[in-house]
């Protein structure tokens, strides 16, 4: 099972100069529970804006760079290899960005986790739409902004409504 998680705004928005355009820390919470002990597979720039492994994971990064090295994740060269490698650790991957990386994998997803953030910001980086021919929003929980996280946002999970042939 390949999913992807993505917190994106009402525009399909998801950051701006390397970086996320909220901080949500129940859906950074959700991200945590959601994503450890299964391996993730991120591209070099949303690794860069992390900044560090995240722990408890296989932190698998594709990058072109072939110079590029850092301690504790492996770094491979297309998200086909991602994904082959991390299929050989678990059964559950989980894709976390950034937009490239999105674009070359939503056809080989089975399943979207999606944070919905009800706002509208200036951004430079987008999520392909969603297509409901294609996905099927089989949950929604929706939470009010509070004094820790600074906009309404509804969880939502997607599922693929027909499978592809070949991964």
């Amino acid at each position: 099972m390949i999913t992807i998680v993505v917190a994106m705004g009402l525009d399909n928005e998801i950051g701006a100069d390397n970086q996320l355009l909220w901080h949500l820390p129940k859906d950074l919470k959700h991200f945590k529970e959601m994503t450890t002990d299964h391996p993730i597979i991120m591209g070099r720039k949303t690794y860069e804006s992390i900044g560090k492994a995240l722990p408890d994971r296989t932190n698998i990064v594709v990058s072109r760079k072939k110079d590029w090295f850092e301690e504790g994740i492996l770094i491979v060269g297309s998200v086909k290899e991602a994904v082959k490698f991390a299929k050989k650790i678990d059964e559950q991957v989980f894709i976390i960005g950034g937009g490239n990386i999105y674009e070359q994998t939503l056809d080989l997803t089975d399943k979207l986790e999606v944070t919905l953030v009800q706002t509208n910001l200036e951004a430079d980086t987008f999520f392909p739409k969603i297509d409901p021919k294609i996905w099927n929003k089989i949950e929604e929980v929706c939470h009010e902004k509070d004094e820790k996280n600074e906009f309404d946002f509804c969880f939502q999970t997607y599922e693929r409504k027909v499978k592809l042939a070949e991964k």
